[in-house]
């Protein structure tokens, strides 16, 4: 598997995710989190306005944890009424998931940690997820970071780095927490998870809730801490490469020791040591204590400086001599100090050289040796002598290795000398070179001066281009959301880049389609292919317009063009899909009825004109006034008065007689009941008197209460004379068609007799109707008419003839409405209700519209009824 780690890049991912932990949510341990507010509360007391509250949250995941410590920031502003500028720095080593964190989208599930108070405040309920909204989402800057090898964050008020030391050996932990101190400011809080703590840097913290490991750090620390390093970042191809040969190298080697400790126990070794290459033990063999014992003060495991009295220098020398030559060295009949007495042994060292991944390791064995005694009681005097002469002998050879040591030590000495009048050369051609550097330096700091005031110009040029972005970006999502043309844009080579709501009724798609290849997905369309569309716009950059149908039955006009960039660069291409069903469904309506259309459109074109006439020449006096009776708005006054002088007037403030009072009467009872109020006034004005009908309405607000009134006054004096002189003309008419039919009756006595002078009458009773200056109809019980006049025909411009032709109130009256209404008063007046007068818009000939006065009566002759109708043209007396 090793192996394969080396060839496969992709199997290092795939083992790397495995062993990263991911499991985070939001307010993990809502009481910590209540706890942590009160300390930034305290920290806010003491910040100027505009302060820069930086946060960093390491090992971030998902970004659960960095947004839940956005939302608490905002909380404790707007507790404080503070407003404070947050930046807060969430990384993480996974980019995948920084990827995911910049979204910003959670699922719905989050409702479990997050109060529903909270998912309103912050978040967005979108397709079945929330989203942070853009006020809390500002707040972050999501980054990939290797909290070992990559340079820390500082100046910050707040680190956050909960449950991802537990993850960390001890020793890497010792090492991390001083750059946490370091990039803390002072009183400054780190948040850790509640199974963690500062270990042996409590120097550097001080703790302030045990519970939830919450600290804040120490102003100072008297105790040195090793720091991590940071390197500069390796090239591409270092990149490529997976980082596990120092991990393969450690492997290798723990099996080496694991096959020579085994070689060892089978073999029944004496006590032997393995050294590294600076003569520090990292395994024994065996009991060495008799030639090794322990240091006093300070732990070493340097094995010169553990062994015993008449070791050290034959053993320094065995080593030098073993290390440099690569072969074995014995040394024979060693005298060594031991608890008060003596012992002799045999000293070994050897290079390993059966391991390649011990290579510069050596052992050193120590082999017990019999100390010499006397065989014959008889001769003690050549014992002693032999004792001697070992002595002597030891002391000779102690005296030879401490030559050649003194030796070696001379040649290192000089070689060392000669490199240190190497290096002293080299130290004043460099102390030449920093001189010149530091000139370059003080140059470059002029420069760099320059360019950071250039670069504080550029950052404020940057920050009003990323708010004018973000207003854009701001303004097309509202454009894409509104919309209701269906848009989808793609890139070069046909994958999906953006697209509007709408677009999901064509093809269903997500935020996760997004990348995806156009021709991958199924669309609604019928007979065509989105990419074979698509690519066709790329090949030949003309717009294509097209009209397809969805398998739901809607039509859409699609139109495919060209991406262009704001430098004119082709960049993909945009399809719009417009809505044409209705239009088709009514395109489809106009041709099969085309001609009931048409006419449709005529009787409207003609209402129109008939209703802008009756508005162009209504004399209506429209205003509104406020509870003081003032006027505030007036269309049309009296020729009396300047509408502008009547603006903050009373009508008592500018004439006083009998109807003004009337007036004021009548809109103050609006104003204080509120109800709406209609009478006929009388005023005095220039040309005489003027009678009004004046309708008062009140004005209210929003909750009910009445501010003002708007009064409708209609100009009603010459209807009333016109009223007076039809109903004089009716009663003569009746009058004179009551003597008429008396002298009738008197006559259907003898009719034989009288034919003569019935025909007479009759034909003087049609010349006195003909004659009228007034048009007359007459109708029987059914409504049908049986009788106009001559006037009727000059009023309406039609001839006799074209009205017995056709319906001749339908021509006059071609609205159903005004049927339905003469229909009803021809009714009325059959059953015997007074007499009607009433103001009618009659259609003449050749489209043109006359207002005339209708009045009806009822006439019974015999059983039988008859409507008699009287109509004046008043259209000349209204302009």
């Amino acid at each position: 598997y090793a192996r394969y780690l080396r060839e496969s890049k992709g199997e290092v991912e795939i083992l790397f995710k495995e062993l990263l932990i991911g499991v985070t949510n939001f307010f993990r341990d809502p009481q910590a989190f209540e706890m942590l507010k009160d300390l930034i509360l305290s920290l806010f007391e003491d910040k100027p306005d505009e302060y820069t509250f930086r946060v960093w949250v390491p090992g971030c995941s998902t970004g659960e944890e960095a947004f839940s410590i956005a939302m608490l920031l905002q909380e404790c502003m707007e507790e404080r009424q503070r407003h404070f500028s947050i930046q807060i720095f969430a990384t993480d080593l996974d980019e995948e998931t920084i990827a995911m964190a910049r979204l910003g989208r959670f699922p719905t599930s989050i409702a479990a940690d997050v109060t529903p108070e909270r998912l309103q405040r912050f978040f967005t309920s979108v397709e079945e997820a929330y989203e942070v909204k853009k006020s809390i989402r500002d707040m972050l800057v999501f980054a990939p970071q290797d909290l070992i090898k990559d340079p820390p964050f500082t100046k910050l008020d707040l680190l956050c780095c909960r449950n991802l030391l537990i993850y960390l050996n001890p020793e890497l932990q010792q090492k991390i927490l001083p750059i946490f101190h370091y990039s803390l400011k002072p009183d400054a809080i780190l948040f850790l998870g509640s199974s963690e703590s500062v270990g042996s840097t409590t120097d550097l913290f001080r703790l302030v809730d045990k519970k939830w490991k919450i600290y804040v750090r120490q102003p100072s620390s008297s105790v040195a801490h090793p720091i991590l390093s940071f390197p500069t970042p390796p090239d591409s191809e270092q990149e490529d490469q997976p980082e596990i040969s120092e991990t393969l190298r450690r492997a290798e080697e723990l099996s080496a020791f694991q096959m020579v400790e085994t070689i060892l126990q089978q073999t029944q070794a004496p006590p032997c040591a393995i050294i590294d290459a600076a003569s520090n033990l990292v395994y024994t063999h065996g009991r060495t204590g008799r030639y090794l014992e322990p240091v006093v003060g300070r732990v070493s495991v340097n094995i010169l400086d553990m062994a015993r009295p008449g070791l050290k220098a034959e053993l320094a020398a065995a080593i030098r001599q073993a290390a440099t030559h690569r072969q074995e060295v014995i040394h024979k009949g060693l005298r060594v100090e031991e608890n008060g007495g003596h012992l002799f042994l045999d000293l070994t060292v050897k290079p390993i050289l059966e391991q390649s991944s011990l290579h510069g390791f050596l052992m050193v064995v120590f082999e017990e040796t019999a100390i010499p005694t006397r065989e014959e009681p008889g001769e003690p005097e050549l014992v002693e002598g032999e004792q001697k002469s070992s002595d002597v002998d030891r002391l000779e050879r102690e005296l030879q290795y401490t030559r050649e040591n003194l030796q070696t030590s001379i040649e290192e000495l000089e070689t060392s000398n000669e490199e240190l009048k190497s290096t002293n050369e080299e130290l004043q051609s460099t102390n030449e070179e920093l001189q010149s550097t530091n000139e370059e330096l003080e140059t470059s700091k002029e420069e760099l001066q320059s360019l950071n005031e250039e670069s504080v110009t550029v950052n404020a040029e940057l920050q009003s281009r990323i708010e004018e972005l973000s207003a854009t970006n701001d303004d097309i999502k509202n454009l894409f959301d509104s919309t209701a043309i269906a848009t989808l844009f793609l890139d070069m080579e046909l994958q999906i880049r953006r697209f509007t709501p709408q677009m999901k009724d064509i093809i269903p798609l997500s935020d996760i389609d997004i990348g995806r290849p156009i021709q991958h997905l199924a669309s609604n369309l019928l007979n065509g292919d989105l990419s074979e569309y698509a690519a066709e716009t790329l090949r030949t950059l003309e717009r294509a317009d097209l009209e397809r149908s969805t398998r739901d039955g809607q039509r859409y006009r699609m139109q495919i063009l060209p991406y262009r960039t704001a430098t004119n660069v082709i960049d993909g291409v945009v399809i719009t899909f417009v809505d044409i069903t209705e239009q088709k469904k009514i395109e489809e309506s106009l041709r099969e009825s085309e001609d009931e259309h048409r006419v449709l459109a005529e009787k409207l074109q003609k209402s129109e004109e008939r209703f802008r006439i009756v508005l162009s020449n209504s004399p209506l006096i429209i205003a509104h006034i406020d509870r003081d009776l003032r006027y505030t708005w007036i269309y049309n006054p009296h020729p009396d008065f300047d509408p502008a002088s009547l603006l903050g007037k009373r009508d008592d403030e500018l004439v006083v007689d009998e109807g003004t009072q009337q007036l004021v009467q009548l809109k103050q009872q609006v104003i204080e009941t509120g109800a709406r109020v209609q009478a006929e006034i009388t005023f005095s004005l220039s040309g005489g008197g003027r009678t009004y009908e004046v309708v008062a309405e009140p004005l209210k607000d929003a909750a009910g209460a009445v501010i003002g009134a708007t009064t409708v006054a209609f100009d009603i004096t010459q209807r009333n004379r016109m009223e007076i002189e039809l109903q004089e003309m009716h009663d003569a008419l009746e009058q004179r068609m009551g003597e008429v039919t008396f002298e009738l009756e008197q006559e259907t006595v003898d009719r034989q007799q009288a034919e003569s002078g019935l025909v007479q009458q009759r034909e003087f009773l049609e010349q006195v109707v003909e004659a009228a200056t007034e048009g007359i109809t007459v109708s029987d019980e059914e409504g049908h008419y049986i009788l106009y006049n001559r006037r009727m025909f000059e009023i309406t411009g039609y001839t006799r003839e074209e009205a017995e032709r056709a319906d001749f109130p339908t021509l006059l009256y071609p609205d159903p409405i005004y049927r339905e209404k003469a229909a009803a008063a021809i009714a009325g007046a059959l059953s015997g209700e007074d007499a009607i007068n009433q103001q009618w818009e009659m259609a003449c000939k050749g489209g043109r519209q006359r207002t005339v006065l209708i009045s009806t009566r009822l006439i019974e002759h015999g059983k039988k009824k008859w409507l008699l109708g009287m109509v004046r043209d008043i259209t000349d007396l209204r302009s």
